[in-house]
């Protein structure tokens, strides 16, 4: 059987998919696949973890056919062994989608993200060495000095306090800075551009351009900086500087320089701060966990790898691919030039993978989760999300006591169109000294 007869049949869908910078209808999850070719991407829904209409759906079949903007037709790869065979086999590749990305940022100003090999070769080879395990287990006294500033301001605040706004997004972003040699106080101009241009339909396409103008402005800006303190004998100590003086030979452009400036900062600071939010909230819904971290925070990055595994992260799905030449997968022969969207979120959930996959259990091992991807794409900063993710958590659980929500679960606004899912808020309350309610 090909890929194609497995496709949605002719007007089995209803209206396209909309473009990356208009609003997607909220229409309901299809109660099963064969109903209706469901829209890619699907609509967003509100919890943790994956939604159970959108679980069912994908363990119907291994390739779920789905129709896209514009009418284009693509399978949604759902098994943990296929989801990761299509993040490292060239067969299947970034560049040749042309149609651009599920959100609203330009191809361009993904250097990483939407390049194959040679060029996401050169390019990754040149910034790979600050992204180490060993960097970033360097960095983890930093980070926690981070943490720990943060909580000191939080702890003086009048309750409740959103952790979102004044914890984790400002924790991750501060060690990008440090990363970067980027002024801490520049951060209150960068992060709603930084918003604008993680939309996926939420923002107008004139805001994400101006989003767009507006970071490249600051980053070249950023770069001329360090270029002149290169020539004036002064480099600086930062990420930036060693991009612009490392080998002529293998040196990225200004332009890939400025691109993985901001890139890093969306990347590394958006997807934790989102995912360290959800993290805190899954832990206090987990009847006596947050104590038991407490009396055992050697656990606690046992726990960080099931909640890689179990929060549903993406808010678009996955990136799209498209295959180069006829390939098998799933015991299906995939034509050349089908696009195919591999999701980590559901390959997480696979019964063949994990045991009683629809649980969450915080001490699950081995746990082989790709809550960071996979292959040649797996996420760069990925020895630093997990210290920040460790330490943010246990900070919070450290500093915190009886740390609870301050509004119903169910008052929560869910962050929707947006590439990273997530809540908009997180109001919490705690313990304070003197005060037992």
């Amino acid at each position: 059987m090909t890929a194609e007869t497995r496709l949605c049949p002719a007007g089995a869908a209803a209206a396209d998919t909309p473009a990356a910078d208009t609003p997607a209808p909220e229409s309901p999850a299809p109660e099963s696949p064969a109903a209706e070719c469901p829209h890619f991407p699907l609509a967003d829904r509100p919890g943790i973890s994956l939604h159970p209409q959108y679980l069912n759906l994908f363990r119907e079949e291994p390739l779920v056919p789905v129709q896209m903007a514009g009418g284009r037709k693509a399978l949604l790869v759902t098994r943990h062994a296929d989801v990761r065979t299509v993040l490292a086999d060239p067969r299947f590749s970034r560049e040749a989608w042309v149609n651009g990305t599920l959100f609203a940022r330009r191809s361009t100003s993904l250097a990483l993200v939407t390049s194959d090999a040679p060029t996401h070769t050169r390019r990754r080879s040149e910034v790979q060495f600050r992204f180490t395990h060993r960097r970033g287990e360097q960095d983890r006294p930093r980070i926690v000095e981070i943490a720990e500033e943060l909580l000191d301001r939080l702890e003086s605040a009048a309750q409740p306090v959103d952790l979102i706004a004044e914890f984790t997004t400002p924790f991750p972003y501060r060690v990008i800075c440090d990363l970067l040699g980027v002024p801490i106080a520049d951060l209150d101009r960068l992060l709603p551009q930084v918003t604008v241009m993680m939309s996926a339909g939420r923002f107008s396409a004139d805001e994400v351009d101006a989003a767009h103008e507006a970071m490249y402005a600051y980053f070249f800006e950023q770069v001329a900086r360090r270029r002149q303190a290169i020539e004036a004998g002064a480099p600086g100590d930062d990420l930036l500087t060693s991009l612009l003086t490392s080998p002529e030979e293998s040196r990225l452009s200004d332009e890939e320089i400025v691109v993985f400036g901001f890139g890093l900062m969306m990347a590394g600071g958006e997807t934790t701060a989102s995912h360290l939010a959800l993290c805190v909230l899954q832990v206090l819904r987990t009847p006596g966990l947050a104590d038991s971290l407490r009396r055992d925070p050697s656990a606690i990055p046992t726990v960080v790898e099931e909640l890689l595994r179990w929060v549903w992260f993406a808010g678009t799905g996955g990136q799209p691919h498209v295959t180069l030449e006829p390939v098998e997968l799933a015991g299906t022969v995939i034509e050349a030039g089908q696009v195919v969207i591999p999701l980590t979120d559901a390959a997480n959930r696979d019964e063949g993978v994990f045991a009683d996959p629809d649980e969450f259990r915080p001490d699950r091992t081995p746990n082989p989760h790709l809550g960071f991807g996979h292959g040649r794409h797996m996420c760069l900063g990925v020895a630093h999300a997990r210290v920040e993710l460790q330490e943010g958590l246990a900070a919070v659980l450290r500093r915190l006591d009886r740390l609870e929500l301050a509004v119903d679960e169910t008052e929560l606004d869910w962050r929707s169109r947006m590439f990273m899912r997530g809540v908009w808020t997180l109001p919490v309350r705690w313990r304070t000294s003197g005060n037992a309610t």
